[in-house]
């Protein structure tokens, strides 16, 4: 087993848990290697704001002939987990009067003040509810188009003398799926029009408010939405095309990209452009779990993280990828889903990340759980996510 540990604030036996699971997560983390389900895995645990458990067990490249190991500092994509920072920043707007939840999109976004889309509100966005279609439709749906690929062709289109961007337009001509509130609905696209509001009120982007207002703060110096060239030397090599990009970073190499393509600068990140290290997300984690503070470091009040980690949908169903669900529990952009699979708290809070990673946060137990995994095939694999929640849980003592 190739593993590396990382730097740890105290024992497992301080935080009163029982560390002969350690070894029970590396055996899980290395038989889905062994079954080339993921590539490596990275870790970090907390109790009561210490980091007890920190490490990485398997190879930092997708590359068979390279040998070195993954590290706790390695950099990832941490994908949707983006989703949870971006909630937490439209709760500081709501706290500063800027914005309230119930308010329409299209009070501050115009194309989303005609039918059907003006019944959407930040609200429904936020808990994916707003009817519009979820990700990956188009393997449901005969000849639909996402907001993506729609996006993607005006861009092609698009000359500077036809005027001021105008992508949201273009994105919503593929119209909505549901009506506001009838189902949870799984929406990146919903969370890429919440970064628009946020420009929209502040007046910069939400890429610049995030990283003002949450990240630089809470000290995440490892995440942020371009890595630098430093963090691309500590970045996980995931495949030949991340590679080559990460080779060109290093180097200054400016790699020649058309016109359309430099266009998807003006639409924000919010819905999983983040990357990040497991410590960087568990001070994040940990910022929630104490209330909207870390340390001295106050980036949102009691009632607002209270409010994002309530449950608030309830005989919501969730057909959502096949899903067969009456009633889906979530908070206010934070997932809550409860259920025979999982051994954590009720109350507990959490968000997964495609490819995928995963944060947790028990209030109940004061424990806060970060892993990366990511998966060698496009494949979802459960068990890399609700078995390690189950392994993890159970060295409580």
């Amino acid at each position: 087993m190739l593993h590396t540990p990382g730097i740890t604030d105290c024992s497992p036996a301080e935080v009163h848990y029982d560390a002969s699971r350690i070894g029970v997560l590396h055996t899980l983390f290395q038989k889905l290697i062994d079954e080339n389900k993921i590539q490596a895995a990275a870790y970090s645990v907390s109790r009561y704001g210490k980091t007890f458990m920190n490490g990485a067990i398997g190879p930092l490249s997708y590359r068979e002939d390279r040998t070195d190991p993954l590290l706790p500092t390695t950099v990832h994509h941490i994908a949707s987990i983006t989703k949870a920072v971006t909630s937490v920043a439209i709760a500081k707007l709501v706290e500063d009067g800027l914005l309230r939840l119930d308010l329409p999109v299209g009070a501050f976004l115009e194309p989303f003040n005609v039918e059907p889309f003006n019944k959407i509100d930040i609200y429904s966005l936020l808990t994916h509810t707003s009817g519009l279609f979820p990700d990956c439709a188009g393997s449901m749906i005969p000849y639909h188009k996402s907001y993506w690929q729609l996006i993607g062709e005006y861009f092609d289109k698009y000359k500077p003398e036809d005027g001021e961007l105008d992508w949201i337009t273009a994105a919503l001509s593929c119209g909505i799926d549901k009506p506001v509130g009838e189902e949870w609905q799984y929406c990146s696209f919903g969370f890429c029009i919440l970064g628009e509001i946020i420009k929209k009120v502040t007046g910069i982007s939400a890429e610049q408010y995030i990283e003002e207002q949450i990240l630089q703060p809470l000290g995440m110096k490892d995440t942020m939405w371009e890595p630098t060239p430093e963090l691309a030397r500590r970045f996980i090599i995931r495949n030949e095309r991340k590679e080559k990009q990460l080779h060109d970073l290093i180097h200054a190499i400016q790699p020649e990209e058309p016109p359309a393509e430099k266009l998807w600068e003006n639409v924000s990140h919010t819905g999983g452009g983040l990357v990040s290290t497991t410590a960087d997300l568990t001070r994040f984690a940990n910022m929630l779990l104490g209330m909207g503070t870390l340390g001295d470091t106050r980036i949102v009040g009691r009632k607002a993280v209270e409010k994002l980690t309530t449950r608030t949908l309830y005989g919501t169903p969730d057909y959502c990828w096949g899903n067969n669900v009456k009633d889906r529990s979530y908070g206010i952009g934070l997932d809550m889903r409860r259920g025979p699979a999982f051994l954590y708290s009720e109350g507990t809070y959490f968000h997964e990340g495609a490819g995928a990673c995963c944060m947790v946060i028990d209030p109940v137990e004061q424990l806060t759980a970060v892993w990366f995994v990511p998966f060698t095939d496009d494949n979802w694999y459960a068990e890399a996510l609700f078995n390690v929640t189950n392994v993890i849980w159970s060295g409580l003592m």
